[in-house]
């Protein structure tokens, strides 16, 4: 039996949902809004996050959608498939993604609070110890003062000259560089300047080398640095693994890319079998889905640099008092999240 199989065979009932939105500024000079999709039934409410970044596709939420169930998760699941989650057009495809995640998680956080299951007693797996990153554009001097032992994962932006480079690779902190390759028309794009490339690839020669862009520029000095070349962005299921440019060592697991608990877990499984590294990341997310990725960690890939820290670490300034990693594992938990 598959890991989903164990979840799609969950009975669930669903009787009807409400809609929560959130806002935050966060480190990234922009506020962020998501939408929690409560779903509930059977006396129980199971939450999921949309995380889509355009809050005009926030302001169009499907209000209004005929979600009554009674069968199984994997029933559900299929059932959204076919729902109209936009009432118009999302302002990217990938968006599609996101707000299905949403449903589903939320779908699957109430069959297990409805089955009094937690998603390790569910999987037959145990919770672990979760070790974090950070993930910033910021100076991370203020958080090493305060956290001296805090990892990071960093995206090298066209301000980084060799002064500041070189300051940042002699705090040994960094664990991941995101040359952010693949996004386009975003706040975060960023343009794949050789130079940097080659700076950056040699300063941090441990460092995981996640989304590169491959031009007649940076390809030699990307294909030097193989065996520690991840993706995130392209990989919306196992079968975009085999699409990459060049093959990965790691992969970092978004489950909003996702979309579907199928597509996730097919991958997870498939990838671990490839000997992939796996590490989890976040989305900026508010409210349930940080829990649910930190889950996540907990039961597939603890050990590795995921970039789940509690939400404390994505506001626009260090403070004192946040959790150290790594996170302590659930106790006692039901459901999925929170």
């Amino acid at each position: 039996m598959t890991r989903y199989e164990r979840l799609a065979g969950l009975e669930l009932v669903v009787e009807g949902y409400e809609l929560e939105r959130h806002e935050r500024k966060v480190s990234s000079d922009f506020t962020r809004v998501t939408t929690v999709v409560a779903l509930h039934g059977r006396g129980h409410v199971g939450r999921g996050e949309d995380v889509i970044y355009d809050p005009p596709d926030h302001d169009a939420m499907p209000a209004a959608l005929g979600l009554g169930w009674a069968g199984t998760f994997g029933g559900f699941s299929r059932r959204l498939g076919y729902l109209p989650l936009f009432p118009a057009a999302p302002v990217r495809v990938a968006s599609r993604d996101y707000r299905r995640w949403a449903f589903e998680s939320a779908a699957l956080d109430l069959a297990l609070r409805q089955a009094g299951l937690s998603l390790a007693a569910a999987l037959d797996l145990p919770w672990r110890p979760v070790r974090f990153v950070v993930s910033t554009r910021l100076d991370i001097r203020p958080w090493l003062a305060l956290y001296p032992a805090l990892e990071f994962k960093l995206d090298p932006v066209p301000e980084w000259d060799r002064e500041v480079i070189d300051a940042i690779a002699a705090t040994g902190s960094v664990r991941i560089v995101d040359f952010k390759g693949f996004y386009e028309g975003t706040p975060v794009d960023a343009p794949a300047d050789p130079a940097l490339y080659q700076a950056v690839i040699a300063a941090f020669p441990e460092a995981i080398v996640e989304d590169p862009a491959l031009t007649d520029g940076t390809t030699q000095v990307v294909r030097a640095a193989a065996g520690r070349l991840s993706y995130d962005a392209p990989v919306h299921d196992w079968h975009d693994v085999a699409e990459l440019p060049l093959a990965p060592r790691y992969l970092n697991i978004k489950p909003s890319r996702f979309g579907t608990v199928r597509a996730l877990l097919e991958c997870i499984e498939r990838a671990q079998r490839a000997g992939i590294g796996l590490y989890g990341g976040g989305q900026f997310e508010l409210s349930v889905g940080r829990s649910q990725i930190q889950q996540l960690a907990s039961l597939f890939y603890a050990d590795a640099p995921n970039d789940v820290a509690p939400m404390g670490y994505n506001e626009p300034a260090a403070r004192a008092g946040l959790p150290a990693s790594p996170l302590a594992p659930p106790s006692q938990v039901v459901g999925f999240g929170e």
